[in-house]
């Protein structure tokens, strides 16, 4: 009788079972990881707008700060105006990066003494849980319910990073 080569059914399913507990550890932990590291980069990209927004409001003393996030950017090669201020990169200014939408706007009157940024998951509890935010104080806030605080007040209320 010769002997026959290869697996038995009853091994690769040891095997298929193996990988699938292995997958079923890995797979959440990786979503997760990935979740935190988008919450990171959104608190950076506060950060930025918040400078972004006091260099704007020192070159251009008569509108104070940024109107809106899209004054604070500009498409490359870019050419600085109140418009166009070049001071973030061009996917910040366009109001999505990373798993985060962004949005920051300037006071109702000119010149803007005030500002409010926000930066909010784009699909909660899947590219992000908390939502960050700041004001002209220039203080990066989390709201654990990933809501954010559209205007100064509510945002107030979060707590400091």
């Amino acid at each position: 009788m010769k002997k026959q080569k290869g697996f038995s059914l009853i091994e690769l399913l040891i095997v298929v079972a193996i990988i699938l507990i292995i997958a079923a550890i890995a797979i959440p932990n990786l979503l997760r990881a990935r979740m935190a590291a988008n919450e990171a980069s959104a608190a950076a990209s506060i950060r930025t707008i918040n400078t972004g927004e006091i260099t704007y409001q020192t070159n251009y003393p008569t509108t104070g700060f940024a109107p809106v996030i899209a004054n604070l950017g500009g498409v490359a090669p870019c050419t600085a105006t109140s418009t166009t201020a070049c001071l973030i990169d061009s996917n910040l200014s366009g109001g999505t990066k990373t798993g985060y939408v962004f949005v920051a706007a300037g006071g109702a009157a000119l010149p803007n003494t005030t500002y409010t940024a926000n930066g909010t998951p784009v699909t909660a509890n899947r590219t992000g849980v908390r939502a960050f935010c700041s004001f002209e104080d220039a203080v990066v806030r989390a709201d654990p319910a990933g809501v954010g605080g559209i205007t100064a007040p509510l945002c107030g209320a979060f707590k400091p990073l």
